[in-house]
């Protein structure tokens, strides 16, 4: 699933290319919204919260999309017909560009005065400017028998960490994804170094963590279950972590990461 990063990269190019600009082409490919016609409406901009997309539409309106596992959207000049791709589930377009959804997981339109319904439930968005560090902390801490690695993944407690920057952080702050809550010690070092992670990655295409953007070289433990541990050597495992239905794969070091 695409992380906080990506999401706010993704954001943005949907702003510049969308942003101040009339609908001159509004394509639902989703049958609760198959009528909906925006055209004529500009939107006003897009933004990222967690790992959700708003674009927002004049007339109180906001386009509300998540990536879920693989969704993407590209964009190009607009021109000729729309790809008739069974993939597609949204197109948005004005006189010069075009705005492509791919393998949506959520495509709704809801009004921008009751955004806080569809994504009023996300914790603190680590890319938000003015995120709320404390209260991040409050939320990790208020289930203090928890496992750690479970905690940063609930998007209730912070938005936009996922699964590689969930083991990375976990990893660079020496503390095992089994390891409770309580047990951690410093929660706002480890979530300001998540804050810093996505931050340092979110201008870029790919996602670095050791500071080498070599292939291969990437990160400490996320994609390498069974290799040496870049730091002791040991081998990096792997395995599933969380309740059954919300099972998520885990990397870590079992020397680096004790517990």
């Amino acid at each position: 699933m695409p992380e906080g990063d990506v999401v706010w990269r993704t954001a943005r190019q949907l702003h510049d290319a969308l942003a101040g600009r009339v609908l001159v082409r509004s394509d639902f490919r989703v049958p609760r919204y198959a009528t909906t016609d925006l055209r004529g409406r500009s939107v006003t901009e897009a933004v990222a919260r967690g790992k959700h997309l708003l674009i927002r539409v004049d007339g109180d309106v906001t386009v509300h999309t998540h990536l879920m596992m693989d969704g993407l959207w590209r964009i190009s000049r607009t021109s000729g017909y729309p790809p008739s791709d069974h993939r597609v589930r949204l197109v948005l377009a004005n006189s010069h560009w075009q705005a492509v959804g791919y393998r949506l997981g959520i495509v709704e339109v809801i009004r921008t005065s009751r955004e806080e319904q569809a994504v009023g439930h996300l914790g603190p968005d680590l890319l938000e400017p003015a995120f709320d560090a404390a209260e991040a902390v409050r939320r990790l801490a208020a289930l203090p028998d928890r496992a750690i690695g479970e905690a940063l993944l609930d998007q209730r407690n912070l938005a936009g960490i996922g699964n590689l920057y969930k083991a990375e952080t976990l990893f660079l702050r020496g503390i095992s994804p089994w390891r409770p809550v309580s047990g951690v010690g410093d929660l706002a070092a480890l979530v300001e170094l998540a804050r810093r992670l996505l931050e340092a990655n979110k201008e870029r295409i790919g996602q670095v963590t050791t500071g080498n953007p070599a292939r291969g070289q990437q990160t400490w433990v996320y994609g390498r279950a069974g290799l040496p541990c870049r730091r002791c050597g040991t081998a990096v495992r792997r395995a599933d972590q969380g309740q059954v239905v919300e099972e998520r794969i885990t990397f870590w070091c079992p020397t680096c990461q004790p517990g």
